[in-house]
């Protein structure tokens, strides 16, 4: 169907950016002393040169135009907006795509990926290979703003996302992949609305019911080490609990609380979104800039501040545990619909390689949700599959769905 009348151009005002400079240069900056090895969280030298930057010489309207160099749109469903990329597919018979992304993460972080998925000739691959690429902003996320429903979550999502791409696009059938909290979509796209999809992919495993039960400020459920775990596998789950669980417990238990704060504070916004982008890749040494360019690190940092957006993209933790996922059949496997993952080497769980990671899960209580017919780990990569392997996500979804067409 014709898309003209949800066309929609990404353009921030003069006066916001204004605001956001002026904001910029009267930062207080905390004194952070002895944390030049970064055990306290991000440190200061870092984040003042980056605020520096972005006060002086980062340069929206030039992000901007490149994000407009690929068509926007936006619609309304059942009151919430949805913003889209789109780049139609060019091939003998591209099928519809929808990619869905994570937190702190902004549609722009599969822009490496939308070009070679939509267009492989183009890029050295087999048109064969083409799809008509849809990639939206969560709800709450970016230009899929203002969100005005205060219980929006990842089951609720995939209900729109279903009604976005067969009732207001039309497509009688389509694809799905997503990473991160989009992995939840996806997930349970392929669960409630297998008999549509041609099956899904996806770049974390992660299981329809995460953060349900009594404990779910706790990633770790209350797991402690066991006792005589040999050292490696200690190391292994004391790393997993330092990188990730400080910000779960803050967003299921604090939402609004921290909320005030990130949504004053470009910096305060910035140091939050910035701490995760550092751990969850998978350079040990905090060598951002060698993923990132700070151009790069600040346009998706800008998207969060002019989008005015961070609350509800944090309440989508809370959401999942006040407003529970269940189940919409009994069947087994619970995600029906034909499944390919990608694993990266950045996220081997402890105790796995990039050799043994797909039997390891192959092996787990994980697998019997899910019908495989995919699975591949590769070496290099971290949390922000389609940033950090865009080789590897590009790969994956061709190699999942050339198995489906």
């Amino acid at each position: 169907m014709s898309l003209v009348q949800y066309k929609m151009n990404i353009h921030v005002s003069d006066e916001q950016i204004a605001d956001l400079k002026r904001r910029l240069k009267d930062t207080r900056f905390i004194s952070n002393p002895g944390n030049e090895d970064r055990y306290y969280g991000i440190d200061a030298k870092y984040m003042s040169e980056l605020v520096d930057y972005w006060a002086s010489q980062f340069d929206w309207r030039k992000a901007e135009a490149q994000i407009n160099a690929f068509d926007h749109y936006k619609v309304e469903i059942d009151g919430v907006p949805i913003h889209f990329m789109h780049k139609p597919g060019k091939g003998p018979n591209p099928i519809p795509l929808i990619i869905s992304h994570g937190w702190p993460w902004t549609f722009w972080h599969w822009s490496k990926v939308i070009g070679p998925l939509a267009d492989p000739s183009a890029y050295g691959g087999d048109p064969e290979d083409a799809f008509d690429v849809y990639i939206p902003s969560l709800p709450g996320f970016g230009f899929s703003t203002p969100l005005t429903k205060p219980d929006m979550n990842f089951w609720k999502i995939t209900d729109l996302f279903h009604k976005l791409m067969t009732e207001v696009l039309g497509h009688k059938k389509y694809a799905a992949s997503g990473s991160d909290y989009g992995a939840l979509i996806t997930g349970q796209l392929g669960h409630k609305y297998a008999d549509s999809l041609y099956g899904i992919h996806l770049g974390h495993a992660i299981l329809l019911n995460l953060f349900q039960g009594e404990r779910p400020w706790d990633l770790t459920d209350g797991f402690k080490v066991p006792a005589g775990a040999p050292d490696d596998i200690r190391e292994g789950i004391l790393h997993f609990q330092r990188t990730y669980v400080s910000h779960v417990a803050v967003h299921m238990l604090d939402s609004a609380t921290i909320s005030y704060g990130l949504n004053d504070s470009p910096v305060g916004l910035l140091a939050w979104i910035m701490t995760r982008w550092l751990k969850w890749g998978d350079d040990t040494g905090y060598n951002i800039e060698a993923k990132y360019t700070k151009d790069e690190l600040l346009t998706m940092a800008s998207i969060f501040w002019f989008s005015n957006s961070i609350e509800m993209t944090i309440r989508m933790y809370t959401n999942m545990n006040r407003y529970p996922w269940t189940p919409s059949h009994d069947r087994t496997p619970i995600v029906e619909a034909p499944m390919g993952i990608t694993f990266l080497g950045g996220e081997n769980i402890p105790g796995t390689t990039t050799e043994t990671r797909v039997q390891a899960f192959l092996d787990s209580p994980d697998a019997k949700w899910y019908n495989p017919i995919y699975l591949k780990a590769h070496e290099r990569g971290g949390h922000f599959t389609g940033w950090e392997n865009p080789d590897a996500i590009i790969e994956d979804i061709r190699g999942t769905f050339k198995k489906l067409r």
